[in-house]
């Protein structure tokens, strides 16, 4: 089998069509699908067809994939341990991660001192990105992780805490139960203004009357800090005002829930060197950077 063909194969996988493909391996157009078509006749298979979107596997393009891009990548990871006089960790590593989550920022700056020679591309945004189109390496997700294209490895949980500027509470009636919550201010994280926000405390169920939604917990936390709102805020994001006394939690005999932090990586990849590196560092160190968290129990890979 013709290796090089095998690796224009995977390359014009991962990049959806031949075009594409043709141009980040920069070989004419014509070369790549002369030299695709020679591995389908070496085969005896079709390997791919091509549709208005790009093109589309057939099952046996789909399985040699499956294995040749395991394959490719591990020899890639090999040749660049090899070119490296002290096997150091290269390359650029693309990452995925929520906003305002200050404490994953913290806990990169530590990865790259660790490993200088790793360039972090940082995509920060609340869209669900696809891992694969978007050439995400590692994406961060909260919550539950239910995907069957996709490998997720549960670090750590933290909660979300009620807070308010002391400012505030001073000159509002005392907050004892959820109910009480009617009598203040609040402002919420959401993006949508026709669904209302529901925060779930302790057992019961409260729907604030939101003077401000925003999906930036950070300009949440700067409401709140300035005394004009009742806001939910992740712990890690909280505890630093409330430790200065700009912010007090309130409610905490109702807590809110868990929250689940994961990396997601494809499964259809063999992890690289720089994923492995990246994953282990921060399983290992999480619930340093991140304040409030707590070890998942069953860790899940």
């Amino acid at each position: 089998m013709d290796l090089n063909a095998v690796k224009w194969f995977v390359a014009t996988v991962q990049a959806g069509s031949l075009s594409a493909s043709a141009t980040r391996l920069d070989v004419p157009l014509s070369t790549l699908s002369r030299r695709l078509r020679g591995l389908e006749q070496q085969l005896n298979v079709q390997l791919m067809e091509r549709t208005h979107q790009g093109i589309s596997l057939t099952d046996a393009g789909a399985r040699l994939y499956e294995y040749a891009a395991r394959g490719i990548e591990t020899l890639d990871e090999a040749e660049l341990l090899t070119r490296s006089d002290q096997a150091q960790l290269k390359g650029c590593l693309r990452l995925s991660i929520p906003p305002a989550f200050e404490a994953w920022w913290r806990l990169l700056d530590a990865f790259q001192r660790r490993h200088p020679q790793i360039q972090l591309l940082v995509y920060s945004t609340e869209r669900r990105v696809d891992l694969l189109a978007d050439g995400i390496d590692v994406a961060l997700r909260i919550g539950e992780i239910v995907h069957d294209a996709m490998v997720a490895r549960k670090l750590l949980t933290y909660r979300h805490i009620l807070v308010a500027a002391p400012v505030l509470l001073q000159r509002s009636p005392a907050i004892r139960v959820p109910s009480d919550l009617h009598t203040l201010p609040c402002a919420v994280w959401s993006t949508d203004s026709r669904t209302p926000a529901v925060w779930k405390l302790g057992e019961e169920h409260v729907t604030p009357s939101a003077r401000i939604l925003t999906n930036d917990y950070l300009q949440l936390r700067n409401l709140a800090i300035a005394g004009q709102y009742v806001t939910e805020l992740p712990a890690f994001l909280a505890l630093d005002a409330i430790e200065q006394g700009t912010l007090s939690p309130l409610l905490a005999s109702y807590p809110m829930p868990p929250q689940y932090v994961n990396l997601l990586y494809p499964s259809q990849r063999h992890p690289s060197s720089l994923v492995r590196a990246y994953i282990d560092f921060c399983a290992e160190n999480a619930l340093h950077y991140v304040k409030g968290g707590q070890p998942v129990t069953r860790p899940a890979r």
